[in-house]
């Protein structure tokens, strides 16, 4: 039972990261399309870590500090982009 949780977690994960470049391909703007590609990526792999975590309990400390990580960087990666567009290109 914990294998087929593990493998529809790790399969729900990559459909994340797909359907995250699918926007890619529309006429909206770049912010759009970089804000729903990361929003999706960090969610397919948050996922895909869970699957892993079901699978692979006995590295569950490191595969907790990815998580956190992942979840860390993609917000702070989100904020400086947001901010480095709302600015204008003036950076100080």
């Amino acid at each position: 039972m914990i294998n087929v949780l593990s493998y529809t977690c790790i399969g729900v994960g990559i459909f994340f990261w797909f359907w995250g470049t699918f926007p890619l391909l529309g006429k909206r703007s770049v912010l759009f399309k970089l804000h729903s590609l990361s929003v999706a990526d960090t969610l397919g792999s948050m996922i895909i870590i869970i699957g892993l975590l079901l699978k692979r309990p006995d590295v569950w400390p490191l595969l907790i500090l990815g998580l956190i990580c992942l979840a860390i960087w993609n917000t702070v990666l989100g904020y400086v982009l947001a901010y480095c567009s709302s600015s204008g290109g003036n950076y100080e």
